[in-house]
């Protein structure tokens, strides 16, 4: 069974490495993915069908976090305990630590029939903040898709899957993935179906869950100039302690297939150390690749991709 890395062996591992420089030198900085819970529950509660009930990670510590960080922007990814209650995301936004610091992606049911509309009112709402919705497939081979209860695993084949990414399309939303591998077929034929949609591969595309042949399938993807890939969860995908450096099998390809122009970096964490931790891990993931490629990864290809340079 492989060794999981601890908070306690992760950061020990992490200030074990030679000091890098402080993230303010990096460049554009940009985490693609984090979820913020709030500690005031009676104001914002979990959903009844959350799957599962974090620990807070609010959003006045992670603002003090970003103003002392060197990170210039987060896209909060509206994470599942909220389902499809965005209070909290809208809230963030409107306390965000600077002025146009936060974009989110958003979480809706493509089975329920008002969430067009409900979409619409949410990009109105929040102009130019909701940049992805997020649609979760994570039901293993074999494991039937569901219709009802916690929004996951819906069919990506139902045609109700097909008016939701349509909708989205429509009022300029990328497409969020968060999949296991062998889904990525049905990946391509929605994609192919819904022309001019943008599409946002979480966590590596979750290679470490599927085989090499539904990873090859993954990596197909990158044949739609509109498909990226996110360097998120990388543990997901190794066997290894930090830094990770048995998922360069997935990463070294996964470059050759989309290009610095189509990778973003994700999950760079909340804190002072995790954030250095996390960049000194890309560096090394990367070390096969110019210093130009590992700035766009940590942020010029998202400030591009989502309109922070607006």
């Amino acid at each position: 069974m492989p060794v999981r890395l601890t908070r306690r062996s992760f950061l020990g591992a992490a200030l074990a490495l030679p000091l890098a420089s402080p993230a303010a030198d990096r460049g554009v900085l940009i985490d693609t993915h984090i979820h913020l819970f709030a500690k005031d529950r009676e104001r914002f509660p979990y959903h009844p069908n959350a799957p599962y009930q974090p620990a807070p990670q609010d959003l006045a510590d992670y603002s003090k976090f970003v103003q002392a960080s060197g990170l210039s922007h987060t896209i909060i990814v509206h994470p599942e305990p909220y389902q499809d209650d965005h209070r909290y995301l809208e809230y963030c936004f409107a306390h965000e630590p600077s002025p146009g610091c936060f974009k989110g992606t958003i979480l809706l049911d493509a089975f329920a029939k008002d969430t067009p509309e409900r979409m619409s009112k949410l990009v109105e709402r929040n102009k130019g903040r909701i940049v992805a919705l997020r649609v979760h497939a994570m039901n293993a081979p074999g494991e039937p898709p569901t219709t009802s209860g916690a929004i996951t695993s819906r069919d990506l084949r139902d045609p109700r899957m097909k008016a939701m990414w349509e909708a989205a399309r429509d009022l300029g939303l990328a497409i969020q993935m968060h999949f296991r591998p062998h889904h990525a077929p049905e990946i391509a034929e929605l994609q192919s179906k819904v022309p001019g949609s943008t599409v946002i591969l979480d966590h590596i595309g979750r290679a470490g869950m599927g085989t090499w042949e539904d990873f090859q399938a993954v990596l197909a993807l990158s044949q739609d100039p509109r498909c990226y890939l996110k360097v998120s969860g990388v543990r997901y995908s190794s066997q290894q302690d930090y830094p990770y450096l048995d998922a360069k099998k997935y990463l070294q390809p996964a470059y050759q297939a989309f290009g610095a122009d189509r990778l973003i970096a994700g999950g760079l964490g909340a804190t002072a150390k995790d954030l250095e931790a996390n960049l000194q891990m890309l560096d090394q993931l990367f070390d096969f690749a110019p210093e130009s490629d590992r700035a766009k990864i940590r942020g010029l290809t998202a400030r591009r991709l989502f309109g922070f340079d607006a």
